[in-house]
């Protein structure tokens, strides 16, 4: 990445931290269409959202896919959302999980109690309190709790 683009990276970052999308996007856009996944990642949640923009479902599962598999962990955190919940595709819960423990593998906690209930209530899934427990557990959460 050349000193141009990390600048217009860390501007663009700042820009849409501080919700300033309008000066976000511009800057992030073409970072993200060559590939560069924080880029990608911002703008999922721009279009998912309707953020400085008007809301485009199917762009947003787009980007936030692209930087999900370059090992983004709150990207994949997010396109197991998207598979969970139907939002921007449709619903797939073997893909929500496949994206979520991605993610678990990096270490994100709302990855690992959002399968942790998808594994207790069977949404999608198969029911397996085991590896709820296990999962809640892991985010330091006292299983009992939940359960």
């Amino acid at each position: 990445m050349s000193s141009t683009e990390e600048i217009d990276l860390e501007s663009g970052l700042a820009a849409f931290r501080s919700k300033h999308f309008n000066t976000a996007y511009p800057l992030l856009k073409p970072l993200a269409n060559n590939g560069q996944a924080d880029a990608q990642y911002c703008l999922g949640i721009m279009y998912q959202n309707g953020l400085g923009m008007v809301a485009n479902e199917p762009q947003a599962f787009e980007y936030m896919k692209k930087a999900a598999e370059q090992d983004h962990a709150m990207a994949q955190h997010a396109l197991g959302f998207m598979y969970s919940q139907g939002e921007c595709t449709d619903a797939n819960p073997i893909e929500a999980e496949k994206w979520f423990l991605k993610a678990i593998d990096h270490g994100l906690t709302g990855s690992m109690t959002t399968l942790a209930q998808m594994y207790q209530h069977g949404d999608g899934v198969e029911k397996n309190q085991q590896k709820a427990r296990e999962l809640f557990a892991k985010a330091g959460m006292n299983p009992d709790d939940f359960m």
